[in-house]
């Protein structure tokens, strides 16, 4: 009986896998295809030619837009790590008036979509003279409240005993941070960095809105101005960006899975 229960959850997960992955290994496919391939329905190609990887790095700028996606994402992750742990520890080890109402206060904004804050940060952009500019893309984005309740949840779980101990062998407020505290977390930080550099790698609307030329132009961006150039012709280069822009995030999601699983449980439940 076990093993037919097996039998049928293994056949159940595999299905629903194929669904889910479906559009990717679609992708995947039409990226080596030809455009008479595509148009005849084809669910496989004949032949796995590069030629579509060649023309889209040669149509494009595509490895200056990786760089520059990969800084942007660096740069907001590394940004919302330093400022939400910082915040964080404010606000579970530093006593001072209306600590609790500060913080819901702040946890409130999650409730604000982002949308709404779009215009007043643009506006403060363009009267630093930020366009075009990676502090322009990057430092809006490094106070997150979800960031600082993850690690707050996470920082409560910190004895206090360790805390009066530090104090008492002479431990500065900082030195606790760097020398006990970081080191502890270590799960949740990594939790927060990957989703910040998730998040920040598919972003399309604000770098488009602070961008007016290449120069610092995410690969969101330029798959578009890709499908705009190509649509109804060459679908195959399309999909082959596709996968080339897709290729780091599911790297990262593959390799940091179990730390993203177990940051994200810790910061429910506690």
């Amino acid at each position: 009986m076990r093993i037919w229960k097996k039998l049928i959850l293994y056949f159940l997960l595999t299905v629903t896998s194929l669904i889910l992955f479906f559009p990717i290994i679609y992708a995947f496919m039409i990226s080596f295809m030809t455009g008479g391939e595509i148009l005849s329905g084809k669910l496989l190609p004949s032949t796995f030619s590069l030629d579509n990887y060649v023309k889209v790095f040669d149509r494009l700028p595509l490895f200056n837009y990786l760089i520059n996606s990969f800084v942007v994402s660096i740069g907001v992750m590394i940004g919302q790590l330093v400022v939400c742990s910082l915040a964080a520890y404010a606000f579970v080890f530093i006593s001072f008036k209306g600590r609790d109402f500060i913080f819901f206060l702040f946890i409130s904004t999650m409730m604000i979509p982002w949308e709404a804050t779009m215009i007043p940060n643009f506006f403060t952009i363009q009267k630093l003279d930020w366009i075009n500019t990676y502090q322009g893309m990057t430092l809006p984005f490094f106070a997150l409240a979800f960031g600082t309740f993850l690690l707050r949840q996470h920082f409560k779980t910190i004895p206090k005993e360790l805390h009066e101990a530090s104090q008492i062998a002479g431990l500065s407020k900082f030195g606790f941070f760097f020398r006990v505290v970081l080191p502890v977390s270590k799960t949740s930080l990594v939790t927060l960095g990957a989703y910040g550099f998730l998040t920040t790698w598919n972003m399309y609307l604000w770098p488009l809105l602070v961008t007016t030329n290449n120069s610092v132009r995410t690969v969101q961006i330029g798959l578009k101005q890709l499908q705009s150039q190509e649509v109804s012709t060459e679908w195959g280069v399309v999909m082959a960006g596709v996968i080339v822009v897709i290729i780091p995030t599911l790297l990262l999601l593959f390799l940091g899975q179990k730390q993203l699983q177990k940051g994200l449980t810790q910061g429910a439940l506690k």
